[in-house]
């Protein structure tokens, strides 16, 4: 891509339209919170939100600052420090349109997309309840077996995939480790945006030792520098999650005005050097 993809986070964050398909990492692949905010302030609205697989944080400030119409997701859950206030309060008065899902049918969607299939098989759904609140899933025969249903998944393709990593390069290639999901996500979405901690003047591809955990520069739009841009949330070896932060918001999100309080304080916060 070039340097032409290395972005201001503004400018990648316009990137992301008003009732976009939008696919989300979980909590410990590197969340994009930093452009998250940045999406809050623009009022975005209208989001078709996936969750790969769940979600806490992120998507329960969106949904809390009005900015989500559909969400699909196994979970949304704060963890240790309880359920996701405004997403249940969400569901709760029918806010949202929830479009219920397990963690394998979730990456079996995306993986449909990434291959350019119509669907993915999936077993382990036959019996469960979700069959009945999930129409566009459908039950088929297997046709090189006998008395063998199995259930198939739309593809799930994304119009945009956000998330944060440690680093990227001059030239748009972004280095996600271990974090795979983060490349099932790439390859799915249509673009895909990633603020990195950090820009190397050097090409990711030319050192061994990073090469096998790269995301070519061919499946990346746009690149952010955003320092502790997960953060709150925590990146996998740089930085934990702030606990007192989870613990903070937990409370006060539990009503409308309390999260609005939260949120406007948040928002308005001077982005930090360490940021």
């Amino acid at each position: 891509m070039g340097e032409s993809s290395i972005q201001s986070l503004d400018a990648l964050a316009a990137g992301v339209a008003d009732g976009a398909k939008l696919v989300v990492p979980a909590n410990y692949s590197g969340v994009a919170m930093t452009a998250t905010r940045a999406l809050i302030r623009r009022h975005i609205r209208g989001l078709h939100l996936v969750c790969a697989p769940t979600s806490g944080l992120q998507a329960d400030m969106l949904i809390g600052a009005g900015a989500v119409a559909t969400i699909e997701t196994s979970a949304v859950t704060l963890g240790e420090f309880g359920p996701a206030p405004r997403f249940v309060e969400a569901v709760r008065r029918g806010a949202i349109t929830v479009m219920d899902a397990t963690c394998p049918a979730i990456h079996a969607g995306l993986q449909a997309a990434e291959k350019g299939l119509p669907f993915m098989p999936l077993r382990g759904i036959i019996g469960s309840d979700l069959l009945a609140h999930r129409r566009d899933w459908k039950v088929i025969d297997n046709p090189f077996a006998e008395d063998d249903p199995i259930v198939v998944l739309p593809a799930i393709e994304p119009d945009v995939a956000l998330f944060h990593a440690p680093l990227a390069d001059r030239d748009g290639n972004v280095w996600i480790g271990r974090r795979r999901e983060l490349m099932t996500m790439a390859h799915a979405a249509k673009r895909t945006f990633v603020t990195v901690e950090a820009i190397s003047e050097t090409d990711l591809f030319d050192d061994e030792s990073l090469a096998a955990g790269v995301i070519p520069a061919l499946y990346v739009e746009g690149v952010a520098e955003a320092k502790r841009g997960a953060a709150p949330l925590g990146l996998w070896g740089a930085y934990d999650a702030d606990g007192a932060f989870l613990r903070d918001y937990a409370l006060a999100a539990k009503t409308q005005a309390g999260f609005d309080a939260f949120l406007a304080n948040w928002l308005e916060r001077p982005p930090l050097a360490a940021e």
